[in-house]
């Protein structure tokens, strides 16, 4: 939940159970499979989007012999193949908050009946586009065990933004087009990366505690499960003991 520390999403998203964790791989095989397919190539280095898709990957600890597969089944498939697009929606929770959510999807009509479904049996409500995206911003977000001045130094010299500490270590921001560039310098220098991948960034938060906070966070959970979709963002600004 960008709002909320990155550290605590990374945390949760490794103490996910089995069912859980297998959702998750599934997600990140179709956004591979379909960015090599509207890349045109199952090089990285070639195709931005995928390189974007295996780093999220990555950072959810998929592992390489999966996403391997999954370019390889990729760059074999042929017609009949699922066309899988990128559709965006936007909402409310609880206490006001704001949801910005990523789908990958070979029917629109479905999905945007599952996510309406969600938002009103847990208390949300489905906006319009536009209603909420203009609280969010793309940015590279790598997240570093090492608090160093030495580390942020590399950080800034090669593109960062902005740099923040935490009890974990330092969570560095970027824009999209430099998270790479930043990432590899750090790498490169020794320093060991926690995560580090493109993501939505609130330009303002929400602080939200008690029954709010307990609803939004069935509710943003209850549409991360639903298949289709692959990123879920609020605005909102929880406690730690939730």
């Amino acid at each position: 939940m960008a709002g909320h520390s990155k550290w605590s999403q990374i945390k949760r998203k490794k103490g996910a159970n089995d069912k859980r964790r297998s959702a998750m791989y599934s997600k990140h095989i179709r956004a591979i499979q379909a960015a090599v397919r509207s890349g045109g190539s199952g090089d990285p280095g070639g195709n931005l989007s995928l390189k974007n898709a295996i780093a999220a990957a990555k950072a959810d600890t998929v592992p390489v012999d999966n996403i391997d597969n999954a370019i390889k089944r990729a760059v074999g498939a042929g017609e009949g193949a699922a066309d899988y697009k990128d559709v965006t929606y936007e909402g409310y929770g609880p206490g006001g908050t704001a949801i910005f959510i990523e789908t990958l999807t070979d029917n629109v009509n479905r999905t945007v009946a599952d996510i309406r479904a969600v938002f009103n049996k847990r208390g949300g409500s489905l906006g319009t586009n536009g209603s909420v995206a203009w609280q969010f911003e793309k940015k590279g977000v790598i997240l570093l065990t090492d608090r160093s001045e030495q580390a942020q130094e590399v950080a800034i010299e090669h593109g960062a933004e902005d740099i923040q500490e935490s009890e974990e270590g330092l969570e560095i921001s970027t824009p999209p087009t430099e998270l790479y560039a930043v990432q590899d310098a750090l790498t490169s220098a020794g320093f060991g990366i926690e995560s580090g991948q493109i993501t939505m960034v609130p330009s303002n938060t929400v602080a939200i505690a008690g029954d709010d906070a307990k609803k939004l966070m069935v509710l943003l959970e209850a549409l991360e499960d639903l298949d289709d979709v692959q990123n879920v963002y609020s605005n909102a600004d929880l406690p730690d003991e939730e």
